[in-house]
């Protein structure tokens, strides 16, 4: 069975569609890439976790660099060496979930209270 060739994105294409897409991505070393800030080790913790089981699911797997209060995540396609569809669709799901606040939306979930610390775990942009 061959391997699928995966096109890959120009410089400029990548920046374009960060600025398009994911407008807080930057690409920077042939990466795209995001920090994360959160309030705490638990947050770094969740955050890590989430990003973790996104990229298992989509068998496409990021770099991670943890520290205390953020995560930096970086998406590269290795085996096309440089940016695919495959970093865009993980960033787009990852941004997703990440920065997911559900009292904005209105239904049933109220998400974290905003008002006690003890429960504050991202700092949403």
């Amino acid at each position: 069975m061959a391997a699928v060739q995966e096109s890959t994105y120009s410089d400029a294409e990548v920046a374009e569609r960060l600025q398009q897409i994911l407008p807080r991505w930057r690409f920077e070393d042939g990466w795209i890439r995001r920090k994360y800030k959160t309030n705490s080790w638990k947050g770094t913790l969740m955050v890590v976790n989430t990003v973790g089981h996104l990229a298992e699911a989509a068998w496409h797997h990021p770099d991670l660099t943890v520290s205390y209060a953020w995560v930096e995540v970086r998406l590269k396609t290795h085996t096309a060496k440089g940016i695919t569809d495959k970093d865009f669709e993980l960033a787009r799901k990852i941004e997703e979930v990440v920065q997911w606040q559900p009292a904005k939306e209105g239904g049933a979930l109220e998400g974290t209270p905003k008002d006690d610390m003890r429960f504050a775990y991202i700092k949403y942009d």
